[in-house]
């Protein structure tokens, strides 16, 4: 049997409809070799119905040929899901005799459940969120559009010291405790720069933190309700009130001066209302970052810092007395009222004291709480499109509570705004959450950028360490995408954010120079030394033309580098950019847009060996084929296109060529005969290939 023609994903091709609802009849959809197959089955692990009378679980139906083309068979079943998920594989008889099973992990000699195809009724994940090329924005390292609203330096003070206000943009941020050291992006920066992200082709901005929070990343969130005024709209100053610790005015928390009246909350609210509006004007989307599993100390159901407690028009925060009606946000170790409070006492996400872990479990007010905080800001008159989930999976003290708490977030959302895409940070198998009732994606490590880090540069993704033997091994690469890839269905697939750097991972291009540390000890030059753009262009190659939504982190795009955080933070380098690879990712984002079957379409593999990739994106519409050498050598290769649905004689047109010194869009043809092309590559070099049409 000819194993490489057997073929059949999620996609829209094989699973019509590929998002179906509950009882809706579908079709099952496989394609074999011609005249290769003497039957073709599904076999179901659950209850389904087809035209054959009556089911029963694990059945096993018979598809029949429904079409046939010079190369393939296509054969087709009709079934009716039920109301719950249906599991399924194939069970495939050659004219030779021999018997093949096929699953998501493709042809096998034993269908093992874990890779079974899985469809889940009523499941769907917005339309626009499939393959959308996404745009992750650090709001102060980004573009600082009003200077008025700048942090300045001493305004507050966080974890025994001031903050800093940095006024020279370029300037590197610090090695060790960054947190405290404040640009000036803005969101009036974001305005300003809204041209610019149109041409690059950006479809949704993703922005990290924007609520109120005393640090430059927000991740210890001070207020749910409003956007930070720093990073928005500061229009009149408050009162003096100090922080514990801070004994005159040069330590005086001006930050709460500044940003806690109600009317520089409210301005600030309105404007970033009008910031998503005139996103939206544009045709893009927003999500925002949700961080619910912790909440920052400075926050007034916490107020360690007791910022509240000095004002005097706030009921007492849960550290400044046993009696606060926040108490049960909070788990104490010490509930003994004699020694309230006592540092150190209550439970801190990584044991962090300025990162209060929230305690779901004991507080029904604390959740209802947050569930509207899900549903306000995707509701008019903000209307976001979405929410990043961070640290999902660590929300809540046990596995139970966790999944009943995204189950209900998620129905809260989508009441509020169905089409809101909702997307966890996950480290890890994500399948328990991806059942079609919580999380509608995940942000794409296991089955993206780690592969593709390993492949390219032997790196682990926050440059800590390298893996020399991983470095062009394809075997591994296409193993581990695969495993990882099986875990999604096809629609949180196609909407999983795929991206080559982020905040918390060393940038890309640093990896490219296979040095490991960080930065308090290498030095800020040393991750801008020995880099390669050609790797860097290879992988962005990758990340266009593969299945998901490709996410660019602010700056990689312009040649920014840096080890992991904080030195991954640097500002955007506006009149210093590399120009000629921003061209670049306009070239290949504007290929990405312009086929949906870098969308919607199958992918499949189409031949590997030491430091070369090739695989295949295609729909019934459109083939291409993608081929990448990561070798620092040229090389010759013989590359099957007839599994991609390719012409088995014809030609196939070369859209774009990244080599060694940059890259060319210049027109060239390959001859495909036998439906094999022959073409040579340059080192650390990759190409994007579509069959001509005639």
């Amino acid at each position: 049997m000819n194993k490489q023609a057997l073929f059949c994903d999620g996609t829209g091709v094989y699973v019509i409809p590929p998002e179906p609802v509950e009882d809706q009849k579908i079709i099952l959809r496989f394609r074999t070799a011609k005249d290769d197959v003497q039957e073709a089955k599904v076999v179901t692990r659950e209850t389904c119905y087809s035209d054959e009378e009556g089911s029963d679980k694990g059945k096993t139906i018979f598809m029949q040929k429904e079409q046939t083309t010079d190369v393939f068979d296509y054969y087709n079943v009709k079934v009716q899901i039920g109301t719950e998920a249906l599991r399924y594989y194939f069970e495939i008889k050659g004219t030779d005799g021999e018997t093949i099973y096929y699953n998501r992990y493709g042809a096998v000699s034993e269908p093992l459940e874990a890779y079974d195809f899985l469809l889940i009724p009523n499941f769907s994940t917005p339309g626009w969120a499939k393959g959308a090329v996404m745009y992750q924005i650090y709001t102060d390292r980004f573009c600082n559009g009003d200077f008025s609203n700048d942090v300045v330096t001493g305004e507050y003070y966080y974890l025994g010291a001031r903050s800093e206000q940095i006024e020279d943009w370029n300037q590197k941020p610090a090695k060790t405790m960054a947190i405290r050291e404040f640009y000036g992006g803005d969101l009036q920066g974001v305005l300003d720069k809204l041209d610019y992200l149109e041409e690059l082709g950006v479809e949704v901005i993703y922005f990290n933190p924007l609520f109120v929070s005393p640090s430059n990343h927000k991740y210890d969130i001070q207020d749910y309700d409003y956007i930070d005024p720093h990073l928005a709209k500061i229009v009149e100053d408050g009162g003096d009130i100090l922080p514990e610790g801070c004994t005159d005015n040069s330590q005086a928390t001006k930050y709460q001066i500044r940003t806690a009246g109600k009317a520089n909350l409210e301005a600030s609210n309105a404007f970033f209302a009008h910031v998503v509006e005139e996103i939206h004007k544009r045709g893009m989307k927003v999500i925002l970052d949700g961080v619910f599993n912790h909440c920052g100390s400075f926050n007034k159901w916490m107020d360690r810092e007791k910022i509240y407690q000095k004002e005097g028009n706030y009921e007492p925060g849960a550290y400044c007395s046993a009696d606060s009606p926040y108490r049960d946000f909070f788990r104490f170790f010490n509930n003994d009222p004699g020694a309230w409070p006592d540092n150190g006492n209550y439970d801190g996400w990584w044991g962090h004291e300025t990162l209060p872990k929230l305690n779901y479990e004991d507080s029904v007010k604390l959740e209802n709480y947050i569930l509207g905080i899900g549903k306000k800001w995707v509701s008019s008159p903000y209307n976001v499109d979405g929410w990043r989930l961070d640290v999902a999976a660590d929300l809540g003290t046990t596995k139970e509570y966790n999944h009943d708490f995204w189950k209900r977030f998620r129905m809260a959302v989508k009441s509020a705004n169905p089409q809101a895409i909702i997307l966890a940070e996950h480290y890890g198998d994500p399948k328990e959450w991806l059942q079609g009732d919580e999380w509608d994606t995940v942000m794409n490590y296991d089955a993206f950028m780690e592969p593709i880090t390993w492949f390219l540069t032997g790196m682990e993704k926050h440059s800590d360490s390298s893996r020399p033997d991983l470095c062009n091994n394809a075997d591994y690469f296409v193993n581990a995408i695969t495993h990882h890839m099986s875990a999604m269905t096809t629609p949180s697939l196609q909407t999983a954010m795929n991206e080559l750097s982020n905040h918390d991972h060393s940038r890309f291009l640093t990896r490219t120079n296979h040095m490991t540390g960080r930065v308090e000890h290498l030095g800020h030059e040393a991750a801008e030394s020995y880099t390669n753009s050609a790797i860097l262009r290879e992988a962005v190659v990758m990340q266009m033309t593969w299945p998901g939504a490709p996410t660019i982190y602010y700056g990689d795009e312009a040649g920014v580098c840096g080890f992991t955080d904080p030195d991954n933070r640097r500002t955007y380098p506006w009149g210093h950019e590399d120009k000629e690879m921003i061209e670049f990712h306009k070239e290949v984002i504007a290929i990405h847009k312009r086929y949906w079957a870098f969308r919607t379409g199958s992918v499949k593999m189409l031949m590997w060996q030491e430091g070369v990739l090739a695989y295949a994106r295609f729909n019934d519409r459109r083939q291409f084929v993608i081929i990448v050498n990561n070798r620092s050598e040229a090389v010759t290769l013989h590359v099957p296109v007839w599994p991609a649905e390719v012409p088995m004689q014809g030609f196939m047109r070369r859209m774009i060529y990244t080599y060694e010194e940059g890259y060319t869009t210049e027109f060239e043809e390959y001859i495909v005969e036998n439906g094999e092309i022959v073409l040579n590559m340059g080192k650390h070099s990759a190409i994007i290939l579509k069959k001509r049409e005639y």
